[in-house]
């Protein structure tokens, strides 16, 4: 499946709708992109990009038992398998864009307070957030890095995790999976 770029700029500001396992099934891991790309909201698929590790990593890393084909849109067959694994998807802005930093620093921190709300209402074992710049930012937390955060939200662990964008040259499959597997471990998804 491939898109034009004219087709890919009429999903701008299309938003994406977030990937949960049913309310009173167990929410165990909860990953956070920025905000979907153009290609994510055509497939209507988050981390869609063909270039995108996102789901190479989350197989390598063993959170996932078989392959997706982000770039096709998943299918429903896909969206059951990670429910059933306890994991879920959003984003911290939920408008589709070219790149991320088209947003604005108040997108990322109203996008921060709503994470919040649905991590009190869901109360995930972990929440991975993918990208430490969009972290520090929606949270105003400057010196955030990397790996599990010191403060829980509640009864949530906080993982920074890696953006699995293409963009972010210097992570490979390999590096994102390491990183994906400690905040799957921390949740029970994937044994210690």
């Amino acid at each position: 499946m491939g898109f034009t770029r004219a087709e890919l700029e009429s999903f701008r500001d299309v938003e994406v709708p977030d990937l949960l396992p049913a309310p009173d099934e167990a929410l165990l891991l909860l990953f956070v992109g920025i905000n979907p790309g153009l290609w994510t909201a055509a497939t209507q698929t988050h981390f869609a990009h063909p270039g995108n590790r996102f789901y190479p990593a989350l197989l390598r890393a063993g959170i996932l038992d078989a392959p997706v084909d982000q770039a096709a849109g998943m299918s429903e067959a896909d969206r059951d398998a990670v429910r059933r694994r306890g994991i879920g998807i959003t984003n911290l802005a939920s408008r589709a864009t070219a790149r991320a930093d088209e947003l604005t620093a108040e997108e990322l921190r109203r996008g921060g307070e709503r994470l919040r709300a649905l991590v009190v209402e869901r109360r995930p074992r972990v929440v991975a957030v993918a990208g430490v710049t969009a972290y520090r930012t929606a949270f105003g937390d400057r010196r955030a890095k990397v790996g599990e955060q010191p403060a829980p939200w509640g009864a949530s662990r906080v993982f920074v995790v890696p953006n699995p964008s293409g963009l972010n040259a210097h992570e490979t499959t390999d590096t994102l999976a390491a990183a994906y597997a400690a905040a799957a471990r921390a949740a029970g998804v994937i044994a210690s």
